[in-house]
Order: C-alpha cells, then sequence, then structure tokens
C-alpha cells in the first residue's frame, strides 16, 4: 500500500510525536527485569526506540522527501 504524496508528512509526523511520547519511559526506571538474561529492560526499550527511530528516519525519506524532476528524468523514473 502506497500512502498519497499528500498524507506522507503526516504519516512522518505522527510517527514521530509517537516515538517523542515513547521515549519517556518513567515506567521502566525502577524496573530491575532483565530481556535476554542480561539488557536491563529500560536500555533494551531505548534499543527498540532507536530502532524505531531508523525505520520512522528511513520511512521519511521513501514517503515524504520531495524528488525532483530532474533526478527522476536520470534514473529513469516515471
Amino acid at each position: 500500500m502506497k500512502a498519497s504524496k499528500s498524507s506522507g508528512p503526516l504519516i512522518i509526523t505522527g510517527l514521530v510525536l509517537l516515538l517523542l511520547i515513547l521515549h519517556q519511559d518513567n515506567w521502566f526506571w525502577t524496573d530491575a527485569t532483565l530481556v535476554f538474561g542480561f539488557i536491563p529492560i529500560a536500555l533494551f526499550w531505548h534499543a527498540c526506540i532507536s530502532l524505531a527511530a531508523v525505520a520512522t528516519w528511513f520511512l521519511a525519506t521513501r514517503i515524504a522527501w520531495p524528488v525532483s524532476d530532474e533526478f527522476e528524468d536520470q534514473e529513469g523514473g516515471e
């Protein structure tokens, strides 16, 4: 499913706002649970947030980044 060009920036904005909200992990500050037996859950949470940020940036470049007509002509685009 391909997002329309007008909804792309809105989707990216929503994902960034979601990441900002999820980054505030007050619920893990006092939790001593270990993930995979050695990673504190707060550190694991931040690693997952970092991977989600990578995915969001990738989507931002694929969905919302403007592509000039000149570049498309050189690459044989539509």
